[in-house]
């Protein structure tokens, strides 16, 4: 057992240190894993399963739904949706106090809904929401907080890349993850509304209302944004249904978001080819940190690394719950100083097996609901590590955005938002139905 935890900490030191000199995370992974699986058997093996792993990952069907969900993404972020959902969301909350930040978190919502990043999340309401709420001259750290925050729902809301990535590490139904995500996406978005209200509360200035629209102009605003919704409904719902598998919801939602994209005229000729390159890139480098996580997880399997945590639970003898609780707690510290995707590849193989042991004791009947409870909250657990100092990932995209702002100033406005993603955490820990219901019911 010890020998076990000593291999798998040189391991991970050593793509720790291959970070600090810069080298790219996939090749650290995967050299790593390729020299420590060579120095545990022989390196004649290690060469044979690079050749064996590219194989297979890069013949698996499910894996062209990583593309696929990234060009959605890309058509819809490119074709000004985010602009029309912001003026539908303003149009109904806008005339409240806060009400412009509470727009800005439905908005990125709805727009994550479609989008399935974080980043693109971020970076695209920035551009609309920022000068709206300078407008009505909102306190920086509010207005820039509610995009920081509300940007996270990019992973979790369906369809998510980071859900599609568990789910391929995990073996897991992509459909199932995505249904499990959206009723604690939409627990997310009404966090952050309440956190926004706690904030102009406090201090009404932070946040004045702006001006109230009339009902006709709230069904116009609708009516912009009614094939946007039309998408996701009809991808998430197909996948609902049993229509269509999430490939091919993949498939069908690219070709939707391109309809929608072309109609709308906002992309000229040109500029897709440009959404197309932009695209290919991403999902190359998504599926080079797939190839690389999957050798370091081969290493670590070799090293007997889950059986030598698995017999620290059994001597300590702590509940299962107690164990989720710890790993939670882990995820928290590794956001401090790990990229929310970089967190995921590397951990998700380690502690997966160890859940799937504790499922009899966890009560949720099926293994595989145990798994996709545990996905959801890896995935909101990596959502606060977005918007939580000193990486913050979602806070860097904004400063990159808003150069005019502190880094300081924007962590400052975040805290509330964490704080009530905490009290989210508790609630899917404590009541795994809400991410189960759903899967439960699919056909």
């Amino acid at each position: 057992m010890n020998e076990a935890l000593i291999i798998s900490s040189i391991g991970f030191a050593a793509i720790l240190f291959l970070a600090f000199l810069r080298f790219p995370l996939a090749l650290s992974m995967g050299l790593v894993g390729v020299i420590g699986f060579g120095e545990l058997t022989n390196y004649r093996a290690a060469i044979s399963n690079i050749g064996r792993l590219v194989m297979d990952l890069g013949q698996s069907y499910s894996l062209s739904v990583l593309p696929l969900f990234i060009l959605m993404g890309f058509l819809v972020e490119k074709g000004g949706m985010a602009k029309q959902l912001y003026k539908a969301a303003y149009a109904f909350l806008g005339d409240k106090k806060g009400g412009l930040a509470m727009s800005t978190v439905v908005a990125c919502g709805m727009f994550s809904a479609i989008s399935g990043s974080s980043i693109a999340t971020a970076a695209t309401m920035s551009k609309v929401a920022m000068p709206e709420m300078r407008r009505y001259k909102y306190s920086d750290s509010l207005a820039t907080a509610s995009i920081a925050a509300g940007g996270t729902l990019g992973i979790l809301i369906p369809p998510s890349v980071i859900l599609v990535i568990y789910g391929l590490l995990t073996e897991q139904s992509i459909g199932k993850l995505f249904m499990a995500g959206f009723l604690p996406g939409i627990l997310g978005i009404l966090f952050y509304t309440l956190a926004v209200f706690f904030v102009v509360t406090r201090n009404p200035l932070s946040g004045p209302a702006g001006e109230k629209t009339e009902w006709k102009e709230r069904f116009i605003a609708l009516k912009n944004v009614w094939t946007t919704l039309a998408l996701f409904i009809f991808v998430i719902g197909g996948i609902y249904i049993g229509l269509f598998s999430a490939t091919e919801a993949a498939g069908m939602g690219a070709a939707g978001a391109l309809i929608i994209a072309i109609s709308s005229g906002n992309l000229k000729f040109s500029e897709y080819f440009g959404v197309l390159r932009d695209a290919s890139v991403l999902a190359a480098k998504l599926f080079a940190l797939l190839f690389g996580a999957t050798m370091f997880s081969n290493f670590l399997n070799r090293a007997g690394l889950p059986d030598a945590l698995l017999s620290i639970i059994n001597n300590f003898e702590v509940s299962a719950i107690t164990v989720i609780c710890i790993i939670l707690v882990i995820y928290i510290l590794l956001g401090c100083i790990f990229e929310s995707m970089s967190m995921i590849l590397l951990t998700v193989p380690i502690f997966v097996p160890l859940v799937k042991s504790l499922a009899p004791e966890l009560g949720l009947g099926n293994p595989e609901l145990v798994l996709i409870w545990f996905g959801i909250l890896v995935v909101v657990v990596t959502e606060i590590s977005l918007i939580t100092p000193p990486i913050g990932l979602n806070v860097f995209v904004l400063k990159g955005v808003v150069k005019d702002v502190s880094v300081g100033t924007i962590f400052y406005g975040v805290t509330p938002f964490w704080v009530v993603d905490i009290i989210r955490l508790a609630i899917i820990l404590l009541f795994p139905s809400i991410a189960l219901f759903l899967p439960s019911m699919m056909f």
